[in-house]
């Protein structure tokens, strides 16, 4: 399977998630995530880091709730479910409290904004662990090629940073040392770390006598070209971004997207040529990975256009307070996302 679809489909379940705050739909699409993880993640490390990101996605929720019993919220409420006492501030820090009223509307209006940060870590632990690092930078473009190297071999050390944790902490037990609690994470901290600086020492030197990093001469106007086609194209794609997303614009809109893609892929084009490579046994986007994107694509698609025709469905408000419920269309949208689980096949042990 081509690591670029899985990234392509969680990054689309990521757009889905910006769309709404509806705590059932981020709910729901944190559900297909982990679903689609359980049914094709395999033995190798980098998959194993799925549930460090769903407890970080927990963490940050509950660091949002948390802000907002010490610091208080903009949003008003009249349902106070509890009053801290207050700390005076100076007159210089107005419009910031500590303690004070804390009512059921405030918590509700940050458990949803939470809730969508930990539904996008989510997605992005999803990635992580079904799409290989290694693979992913043989499939990246030549222009993309420094970057990708950076960026994978960063995606690559929290993998191994947690085996090596497990690993540590096995053997701990054995011996009947402790491996919980302050103690037991220093103890066991400084080794991870030093096994992590040998690693990349000795990754650094094997990319070095592989000729990584290294570039071949270019005529400076092909460089200059290169500089402009994707910064032009950037320009292009945020305009046309734009102009999708308001009623004003929604005739230069579109084509303005179009330029600014295929400018941008004309530019990605040039810039290979500066680091040329051969790929062994290159990756192939086949009808499976089409699949993959195109569900991805489709669940934010779907929910980009309910968000446009009743987007009190997708973002209910606050006040007053009710519980809030699943609209259907969204909630078939989101299940879209579901497809990979039942038409793809797992592939490896």
């Amino acid at each position: 399977m081509h690591p670029g679809a899985w990234w392509l489909w969680s990054l689309g379940l990521g757009t889905a998630a910006t769309r709404t705050t509806n705590p059932l739909l981020l709910t729901l699409l944190m559900v297909v995530a982990g679903y689609v993880v359980a049914t094709h993640r395999t033995a190798a490390p980098w998959a194993r880091t799925y549930g460090a990101f769903v407890r970080l996605a927990v963490a940050v929720l509950l660091i949002r709730v948390a802000f907002t019993v010490v610091l208080g919220s903009p949003v008003p409420g009249t349902h106070i479910l509890v009053t801290l006492p207050e700390v005076p501030l100076p007159h210089w820090a107005q419009g910031i409290r500590l303690g004070g009223p804390v009512s059921a509307e405030a918590l509700l209006f940050a458990a949803c904004n939470g809730l969508k940060l930990a539904a996008l870590l989510v997605c992005v632990g999803a990635a992580n662990s079904l799409a290989s690092p290694a693979r992913l930078l043989k499939s990246l473009p030549g222009a993309l090629y420094e970057a990708g190297v950076a960026v994978v071999v960063a995606l690559t050390f929290a993998p191994h940073l947690i085996a090596d944790a497990r690993r540590l902490r096995a053997a701990r037990r054995l011996r009947g040392r402790p491996d919980r609690g302050v103690r037991g994470l220093l103890q066991v901290g400084l080794p991870v770390l030093e096994g992590a600086l040998e690693r990349s020492v000795a990754l650094a030197a094997a990319m070095d006598a592989r000729g990584y990093g290294r570039t071949a001469e270019v005529p400076a106007r092909v460089r200059r070209t290169t500089a402009a086609l994707p910064l032009g194209g950037l320009l292009g794609v945020c305009a046309g971004t734009y102009g999708l997303l308001t009623a004003e614009g929604a005739g230069y809109g579109l084509p303005l997207l179009a330029a600014g893609v295929l400018a941008a892929l004309a530019g990605l084009k040039l810039g290979g040529r500066r680091t040329p490579r051969t790929r062994y046994r290159p990756e192939r986007w086949d009808a499976r990975a089409w699949l993959i994107t195109l569900s991805g694509a489709g669940a934010a698609a779907l929910l980009a256009l309910t968000a446009t025709a009743d987007p009190g469905a997708l973002n209910p408000p606050v006040i007053p307070l009710t519980a809030p419920t699943l609209p259907l269309w969204p909630a078939a949208a989101v299940l879209v996302g579901l497809l990979p689980a039942f038409a793809v096949r797992k592939e490896g042990p």
